[in-house]
């Protein structure tokens, strides 16, 4: 795989009244082409910021810190103007977002929104753009395409409207899809549906997808790689097993410990308690630490560096500096670590 995307020390604030909100500091990933990343984490996190800077998108009281690198085909993309912004957005990299019935123009019919982008970026005409619109629809999936080519977005379900918004995303075949929550206003027999179509359709594009999710159980059947995002800092960092089955930092956990699951019999759900930080004024050390019952002085005292617990595997908690004392995690995550021996004794 060749890598499509790479996010280097990333920092994004936000001037306000109250004064200057640091919702993303110092966050760096990178995206193979045909991989799934996914970004996870509670609301607040910095997930959708971060994804509305690869579009370019923030609000106009965003203030991205000089060092801060999107480079993507070897160009930063922080260093584009507005005019060629719009040359990549929609075209190169496109975004289907969360609640399709606010992303769609209730005004104009849903086939001509589809066959927008393929006028502006392809230069097609409006009938090539109409017909490729129509095989867009058949594609992702809506019944009797043709017969529905003209209607409106009231007249159809949300499942079938974030077809629609998908349809919207595909139309220039982009290089990066990036999918912000696209499936939380969904039932749970919708939600499997479109998550199987994005699969099936990254399968024959190969296409990169960033998804963006606080639920962790879309991210199992999704992912190849998962960032854990705290605080406006990912914390955590592997692939989706790795992630699963061997968690490192406290925080992962407490995510882990709030999902139903059939593999790790916990008794029950743990909430993480306490409330994120106030990211007018970051606190000290690890921002986990005042809501970490694993918590340790230093936690306090000084930000955990990013400790190596694989070459694919990384996470930032002081548990794993060799001078911490050994602590012993909840029992769903002790039967994770079981899980994860067997899968790798079994490799072996």
């Amino acid at each position: 795989m060749s890598e499509v995307l790479k996010v280097e020390n990333l920092h994004v604030d936000f001037n306000t009244y109250a004064g200057k909100v640091k919702a993303i500091r110092d966050v760096s990933f990178s995206l193979e082409k045909g991989e799934t990343l996914a970004i996870v984490g509670e609301s607040g996190s910095g997930k959708s910021v971060t994804t509305k800077t690869l579009m370019g998108l923030n609000a106009k009281n965003a203030e991205i810190s000089e060092g801060s690198q999107l480079l993507f085909k070897g160009q930063n993309l922080l260093d584009l103007k507005e005019s060629e912004w719009q040359k990549i957005r929609g075209n190169e990299i496109a975004m289907i977002f969360q609640d399709p019935m606010t992303s769609l123009d209730p005004t104009m019919k849903i086939g001509m929104q589809i066959a927008e982008p393929l006028m502006k970026h392809q230069k097609l005409s409006k009938e090539a753009a109409l017909k490729r619109a129509l095989a867009l629809m058949e594609g992702v999936g809506i019944p009797a395409a043709a017969e529905h080519i003209d209607d409106y977005p009231h007249q159809w379900s949300g499942g079938m409207r974030q077809r629609a918004v998908i349809a919207i995303a595909l139309a220039a075949d982009p290089e990066i899809l990036i999918a912000d929550e696209p499936t939380t206003a969904l039932d749970v027999t919708i939600q499997a549906q479109i998550l199987k179509l994005m699969k099936d359709i990254q399968q024959q594009t190969d296409n990169a997808i960033i998804f963006i999710t606080h639920d962790l159980g879309v991210v199992a059947g999704m992912a190849d790689r998962v960032a854990v995002m705290y605080a406006g800092k990912i914390v955590e960092y592997g692939t989706v097993d790795e992630i699963f089955f061997n968690p490192q930092h406290p925080y992962t956990w407490g995510l882990l410990n709030s999902m139903p699951t059939t593999d790790t019999q916990s008794g029950g759900l743990q909430a993480i308690p306490g409330t994120p930080p106030d990211l007018l004024e970051p606190p000290k050390g690890d921002a986990f630490a005042a809501r970490n019952q694993y918590a340790l002085a230093i936690d306090r005292q000084e930000e955990p560096p990013f400790f190596k617990v694989s070459e694919t595997h990384y996470a930032a908690t002081w548990l794993l500096d060799e001078r911490a004392p050994k602590v012993t995690p909840p029992i769903p995550i002790q039967n994770r670590w079981a899980h994860w021996a067997q899968l790798k004794g079994n490799e072996a």
